[in-house]
Parts: structure tokens; C-alpha cells; sequence
């Protein structure tokens, strides 16, 4: 607080200049001074303010902000010792912002700027109708387009344009803070910021509460597909580029689905299927598969990639054994299923149908990939490893829709026509093929070669709903090996080069910089405790096993990184018991750290 100090009945006192941010059509200042006394609370200093001001308006939508400092003080139960010297301005809190959707669309809408981002994605959810808020967070443009310079790796072959864009210095665009607001991270009023699908586990999608939701969600999956920021073959190129050309046909020749009308879910159904679900425990005779399948483990060295095996699925666990009459005996190996991943391994132009294991042990995961003969088995078994993964075995009520949607994602990869149809014919059709690849994919293939496989392709999808073919498309998306995979440059402590860390929705990955190959994994769900020392900016995480690691940020800020660990831990505890309502406290609790 600044000016002479004079002594006051044995209190000190000083003069005080305050600036005063009038929002009326336009911005206009006035200043005031006046004198203040240090035991003054903020509340108090406001409410002088504003008899001092004399102007007919309401003040609640204003705070006191320290421009200095940048930012709000907030507390108004403190006084102005306890704050310092500050010299701070009456301003607006609620003002303007110009979002980008993620369907690419600007809305102008009124943000309280006072308070933290979290709580602002949350008003604008509200506004735009958006359930599950938590998903959303808010995205700085990039601050300008440099050029990428050629690297000597090519990190693309395994882990895609992400990595890419993490090692090269191409302008990426930032997160904001969630447990500071806007101000504090110098966004002004009409600045353009992104809204955007942050944490990527969409919890309890549902079309009659979540067209809007599921509208962005698909928006922002197709742009991630068309921009490449995420890999994925040809074959699944064409199948996102079918769903595309239907969605695109049917929002131009029908209306809207209105899902407000539908009925509500008989409650003696849903409480007959919870039924199902909880007696999956007393049910004695559980499900098994048996079969001849073939497998491969990266790190043993072997001539022939893949060896057949008898494989038998029991309970949660995978045993295979030599051959058939010894399954009677003791398995080679069984693999435990439980808190594992199941990565598809898939090309059905090629007739190639593979699991991808990537199993827990103490110090990261082990991968084993399993290798079925046809699309039917293939089904069965990546269905129950599914289940097995989350702890469930066959028994479990979902377990044959699992098949049938793995079924049907299948049908959508396959080129050829369905039985009885009729290849399409391509001259009579006017369509620019080009707007539903990527450019890359594109380059490959000329405009009628492009148009004839996008075609065939969309006959395996042409009787979907508007709705359904979303939601199709976003469950293609989250099926890619890559999908919501965040990295950044770290240095892991005791190590001198820099590598990547991958942090996705369920684990963190540690891949080597020079060759892009994943060296070790880890798992939330195994996560003991984890903190940041804010002076050497060094991230510590423990897991179970006594297994810790630590490592310093280069590509970003430590608080990032500690950001997505905590947040992804806090969706983890959501279930559909809970209300709409969410622990904002224990969010900021696992998200916000302490600097």
C-alpha cells in the first residue's frame, strides 16, 4: 500500500490509490484516493470504495484485482496487512470471451474472469448444455507458426504425429491452469480461446442428455483424424471417412433428432439388469473358451514371430499349453488379465486379427500379442480380455453385446459391399472424396480411385442414425492405439538425455526419443502418492512395489503434467450412483499441487 504513513490514535494509516474499471458499453477508469488503515478488511475497503464512487450501478459483479501481482483479491474477510502492499483496481469480473468450439464455430459468451478455469468451463458447460464439464477445459491459441525442421528420428512409424509434435519445435497450444482464472493467465476481454475435450474418458454418453456433447465430441475426433494428430492406418482412414460422408448427408437431408420425448428406462428392467450384473458372482458355471491361437512376445528372441499354442480363457486369466492333450497339465504360462490393456492389432483387408496384451508387473508392463485366426474368434476373445481387464469374467451381462460391437466395428473397416448389395456407382455420384481424408492420405490416391473405396466402404454403415454414426465414430476413435495420448519432453532423474512421456487416461509411458518405442509403463490405478518439489520443478511419483520414479519437464511446465496425473486419478472415482454433482474441492486437491 503505498503513500506517506502518519500515525493516527496510535493506529498506522497512508493513503491508498485505487483505480476503478467502469463497464458500461465500454470500458472507462477513474482513479480515487483515500485513507486506509492496515486492519481494514477487503470487504470494507470495497464498500468505501463504492460509497465514495456515489455511482447509481450494481457492484456485485465487481472484485478487486492486483494488476501487480495479477490477482483477484478474492478473500474478503482479509485485511489489507495480510494481502501486503498492494495498490489494486475495482474491475468487472464477468466479461467477454470468444470461444472456438471444437466443431470450429466462435460464440461470444459472458466468463466471470474472477474465477478459477475449472469453474468457468463449468458456466459455459452450463450455458451450452454440455453435461460432464469435467471432461472440458480451455486451450491458448498458438502464439505464432514457425516452420518444423526435419529430424533425424522418425518417431511417426510408431507413435504417430504426437510425438512428433512434441519433439519438434512447432508452436503448440496451451492448456490453461484449472485451479487459476482467466486473469491470472493474461486472457483479456475478446481474446479467442479454444474449448476442448481435455481429459479423455467420456463418462455415460447418453443421446436423449448428451447430443450437444456428443456433437463437440465428434467434431473434435474428426479434426484430430483430418489434421493428423493422431495415427492411423488406411483401412481406418476410409472407415472414419465413410462415417463422415453419412453424417455429413444425413444433418443435410433430415431434422434433428429430438430425444426429450423418448421414454424413460423401465425401472424394473434396470433393476432386473443390476440384478444380472450382481448374482455374476453366485453364477458357479462360468464360461470358458478354448482354442488354437498363436502368440508373439517382443523381447524373446525367436525365428518364427508367432507359435501356436492351446489357449484356454478361465475366470480372469489366459493359460496356454503346448497342445491340446497337455492342457490337462501344467500351462507354459498364464497371463493374469486384471488391470491389463487390450490394444487391437487389426487390418481386415488383410485378414489379420490380433490382441494386443500389455500386461502389469512390478516395474511397468509387459507386452503379448495374441494372434486369432478369423473375425468371429477374434470377437470372443478380445471381448473377454476386455472384461478381464476390468476384473469381470464371461459370466458378466455385457459380455455378448461386447462381441457383437466388436463384430459390427469390423463390418464398418471392410471394404466389401454387404451380401445382396450392389457396388455403387461412382459417375453417377457428385461428392469431393478429398474433404473427408486427410491431406496426407489424399496425396495417395487420385479423386475417382478415392470416391470409389470411400463408397464401398459407406455401404457397411448407410442405415445408421445420425446419432448412432457419431457415436460409432468416436468409439473408432478411442479404439486407436494412440488415442488421447498426451506427450512432453521430460528428463527422468539419474538419466542425462531427454525422453518422452506419454500420459494417457489410465497410465504414463516412457518411450525412447531416438527410436519412438515405448521402454516402460505405468499404471494410475497403481499410483501411492505423488508430488512436486516446486523449487527444482521435479515431479515424484510412487507406486505400488516399491516402485517410484521422478523426472524434471522440458517441453512444459511440471504443473501440466502433475495436472493430468491428478485429474485423470479424480475421473477415475466418478459412477453413475453419483449426482451431477462434483468434489470440486478434491479435484483442486489432486490437480492443483502447492507452489
Amino acid at each position: 500500500l503505498r503513500g506517506p504513513k502518519t500515525q493516527q490514535c496510535g493506529a498506522t494509516s497512508w493513503e491508498l490509490s485505487l483505480q476503478v474499471d467502469v463497464h458500461e458499453g465500454k470500458m472507462e477508469s477513474m482513479k480515487f484516493k483515500m485513507r486506509v488503515k492496515g486492519d481494514l478488511h477487503i470487504g470494507g475497503l470495497m464498500l468505501k470504495l463504492v460509497e465514495k464512487i456515489k455511482a447509481p450501478q450494481d457492484w456485485s459483479d465487481h472484485a478487486l484485482w492486483w494488476e501487480e501481482r495479477k490477482c483477484w483479491l478474492l478473500k474478503t474477510h482479509w485485511t489489507l496487512d495480510k494481502y501486503g502492499r498492494c495498490q489494486p483496481a475495482l474491475h468487472p469480473a464477468a466479461q467477454a470471451l470468444l470461444l472456438l468450439l471444437p466443431n470450429m464455430k466462435t460464440v461470444r459468451m459472458t466468463v466471470s474472469f474472477s474465477n478459477v478455469v475449472f469453474k468457468a468451463v463449468t458456466e459455459i458447460c452450463q450455458i451450452l448444455n454440455i453435461r460432464r464439464a469435467e471432461e472440458l477445459s480451455l486451450l491458448k491459441p498458438p502464439e505464432g507458426k514457425k516452420r518444423r525442421k526435419k529430424t533425424k528420428t522418425q518417431p511417426r512409424k510408431t507413435y504417430g504425429t504426437s510425438i512428433c509434435s512434441a519433439v519438434g519445435p512447432e508452436p503448440q497450444v496451451k492448456w490453461l491452469d484449472s485451479s487459476r482464472s482467466l486473469m491470472e493467465q493474461d486472457v483479456f476481454e475478446d481474446d479467442k480461446i479454444y474449448l476442448r475435450f481435455k481429459y479423455n474418458v467420456f463418462f455415460d454418453l447418453n443421446p436423449k442428455y448428451d447430443a450437444v456433447r456428443i456433437t463437440q465430441l465428434y467434431e473434435q475426433a474428426r479434426w484430430s483424424i483430418l489434421l493428423e494428430e493422431i495415427d492411423c492406418t488406411e483401412e481406418e482412414m476410409l472407415m472414419f471417412a465413410s462415417l463422415q460422408y453419412h453424417i455429413c448427408k444425413l444433418t443435410m437431408t433430415s431434422e434433428p433428432q429430438d430425444y426429450s420425448d423418448e421414454p424413460e428406462i423401465d425401472e424394473v428392467e434396470a433393476a432386473l439388469s443390476n440384478l444380472e450384473v450382481t448374482l455374476e458372482a453366485d453364477i458357479t458355471d462360468i464360461p470358458e473358451l478354448a482354442d488354437t491361437l498363436r502368440l508373439f512376445r517382443p523381447k524373446r528372441l525367436s525365428l518364427r514371430p508367432y507359435k501356436e499354442y492351446w489357449f484356454v480363457f478361465k475366470d480372469t486369466s489366459i493359460s496356454y499349453f503346448k497342445n491340446k492333450e497337455s492342457a490337462q497339465g501344467e500351462p507354459i504360462e498364464q497371463l493374469h488379465l486384471r488391470g491389463c490393456e487390450v490394444v487391437p492389432d487389426v487390418n481386415v483387408t488383410d485378414k489379420k486379427f490380433g490382441i494386443k496384451l500389455l500386461l502389469p508387473v512390478a516395474d511397468g508392463m509387459n507386452e503379448v500379442y495374441i494372434r486369432c485366426d478369423n473375425e468371429t474368434q477374434y470377437a470372443k476373445w478380445k471381448a473377454a480380455c476386455i472384461l478381464a481387464s476390468k476384473g469381470k469374467t464371461m459370466a458378466y451381462s455385457s459380455y455378448k453385446s461386447e462381441v457383437k460391437n466388436i463384430q459390427s466395428f469390423l463390418q464398418m473397416k471392410s471394404l466389401a459391399p454387404p451380401p445382396g448389395q450392389e457396388a455403387p456407382d461412382v459417375e453417377s455420384m457428385d461428392m469431393n472424396a478429398e474433404c473427408f481424408v486427410s491431406p496426407r492420405y489424399a496425396k495417395k490416391h487420385k479423386a475417382k480411385q478415392l470416391t470409389t473405396r470411400l463408397l464401398e466402404a459407406h455401404q457397411n454403415i448407410a442405415r445408421l442414425s445420425l446419432m448412432d454414426a457419431k457415436m460409432r465414430f468416436i468409439q473408432a476413435w478411442q479404439s486407436l492405439p494412440e488415442f488421447g495420448i498426451n506427450y512432453y519432453i521430460v528428463k527422468f532423474k539419474g538419466c542425462r538425455k531427454d525422453e518422452i512421456l506419454g500420459i494417457s487416461y489410465n497410465r504414463m509411458i516412457r518411450i525412447d526419443m531416438s527410436t519412438g518405442l515405448p521402454v516402460t509403463t505405468w499404471r494410475f490405478a497403481n499410483v501411492k502418492q505423488w508430488n512436486v518439489n516446486w523449487e527444482i520443478r521435479q515431479v515424484t511419483i510412487e507406486f505400488d512395489q516399491n516402485v517410484t520414479i521422478a523426472f524434471c519437464c522440458v517441453s512444459c511446465d511440471c504443473k501440466v503434467v502433475h495436472e493430468f496425473i491428478g485429474g485423470y486419478i479424480f475421473l477415475s472415482t466418478r459412477s453413475k450412483d453419483q449426482n451431477e454433482t462434483l468434489d470440486e474441492e478434491l479435484f483442486h486437491k489432486l490437480t492443483g499441487g502447492q507452489e
